[in-house]
């Protein structure tokens, strides 16, 4: 989609040499009225190449306008997320000095417009990285103003990587192909255009079907050479013409379902509502062993871990300890310290600790998490038994040697003492006052092995 010859006429007289004494937001409204909100991305696209070929916009007050407009079509929206935004990132980034006071011009493959010091500090004030509100003065001024300024510093940095990730997304296809309009870098000859000869070039750029600004050279892709058929049945290779040379081979698992990945997977599906018989998790660990990599393709998210520990604890078990080495397994951790305590979710804990070295950091703050529970629980039988629970896990921690409990001392201390009243708590203080005086005896009763009993 492009403008129309009319609507294009529309534009070019708000680009007009007449406007120069027109304060910028006034043409931005102007703009606005002229055409609606739909039709931005085709405005911008024209105002896009108007600035990318100087001979379009010969004098400097109109590329102030152009740009004005440019950036002011999805003024308000995140600066990221609107269609321009790589356009502003170019043209601000660093460029080679020629001596003269202005950066170095593009080469002809840069498919940024090449600003001028007066256009880059325009630009920096329309993006917010300082307090001047540049609109309000008139082309003329700021050509007065911003000329002979130097550039204001701005960091990009943000901007950059957001644009980067969203880069990354599109397929690779869509990153290649030049413009099919190159401009003559050669202004040894000075020459300028009238207004109607400029006129007449703009609409043959930016009108046709298609036009030309829509048009580029993009490589094409070798593809293999398709095999002969003898027949409509018959393959050019299947006809062997000397048998006791050669033998032919089949693949017999092509075209096969994959019935046991697929089994897997839709009881790892009923894993995250309900529990599973042990003949049903039995079956699903056997899988698991079987195949490596088929813990990546079974449906399991990060988001998912809470209802898979809440009904199936054993399996969350098995699960991460087959996802060590994912990239992900950060995240997965990270879910699990944060999600609400109960005896499943100590449970796999307690188990992951004993089998591998999980992270201090998240095994600190899953025991933060579980005395912040017991202090703020209303219910106290719920209380009772939730206190009862972390001191048993924490007194598993420590025989096996877990976590270097001095570390926690205060915060554990502390806890103690609120639910001394408790049997398991008070057991648990007298560990750490053992502990405290260098006495390691206590350390000595047997250790849990993975699993936290309540008595």
């Amino acid at each position: 989609m492009t403008l129309s010859p009319k609507e294009l006429i529309k534009l070019l007289d708000i680009l007009s040499e007449e406007n120069l004494d027109t304060p910028l937001e006034s043409l931005c409204s102007q703009l606005h009225q002229s055409f609606p909100k739909e039709d931005r991305f085709k405005v911008g696209t024209a105002l896009l190449l108007m600035l990318q070929q100087v001979d379009l916009l010969p004098k400097h007050v109109q590329r102030i306008v152009a740009l004005t407009l440019l950036f002011d079509l999805y003024k308000g929206e995140p600066l990221a997320s609107t269609p321009f935004a790589t356009v502003f990132a170019q043209a601000l980034r660093p460029q080679e000095d020629t001596g003269s006071g202005n950066p170095k011009p593009p080469s002809q493959t840069d498919h940024a417009p090449f600003l001028s010091r007066c256009e880059r500090s325009l630009l920096v004030n329309l993006l917010g990285h300082t307090q001047k509100d540049v609109t309000k003065k008139t082309p003329h001024q700021i050509v007065d103003e911003l000329s002979f300024a130097p550039v204001p510093p701005v960091d990009l940095t943000s901007l950059q990587q957001q644009l980067m990730e969203r880069q990354s997304e599109l397929p690779s296809v869509s990153k290649c192909g030049s413009s099919v309009i190159l401009p003559d870098m050669d202004h040894s000859k000075g020459a300028e255009f009238d207004k109607t000869t400029v006129r007449n070039v703009t609409e043959s750029l930016l009108a046709g079907e298609p036009p030309l600004c829509k048009q580029t050279y993009r490589p094409e892709f070798i593809r293999l050479v398709p095999p002969l058929f003898h027949s409509m049945n018959e393959l050019a290779w299947f006809n062997v013409t000397e048998p006791t040379q050669f033998t032919i081979e089949y693949d017999a698992s092509m075209c096969v379902s994959n019935s046991a990945g697929a089994e897997a997977r839709k009881l790892m599906g009923k894993a995250f509502k309900s529990v599973l018989m042990l003949q049903q998790q039995q079956y699903l660990i056997n899988e698991l062993d079987r195949d490596p990599k088929l813990v990546y393709h079974i449906g399991l998210t990060p988001s998912k871990l809470p209802d898979l520990v809440e009904n199936n604890p054993l399996i969350a078990i098995e699960v991460l300890l087959r996802l060590m080495q994912s990239s992900q397994i950060t995240e997965y951790f990270s879910v699990l310290v944060n999600m609400e305590m109960s005896l499943h979710s100590m449970e796999v804990v307690n188990r992951l600790t004993t089998t591998v070295d999980l992270p201090t950091e998240f095994v600190h703050l899953y025991i933060s998490n579980c005395i912040s529970t017991c202090e703020t629980i209303k219910d106290r039988y719920m209380q009772n038994r939730l206190v009862r629970l972390v001191c048993v896990f924490l007194q598993s921690l420590i025989r096996n040697k877990i976590i270097n409990v001095q570390e926690l001392f205060i915060e554990v201390q502390a806890f103690c003492i609120e639910f001394s009243r408790i049997r398991e708590a008070a057991a648990l203080f007298r560990l750490l006052k053992q502990l405290e005086s260098g006495d390691t005896g206590g350390l000595n009763a047997p250790p849990a092995k993975g699993k936290i009993d309540m008595c």
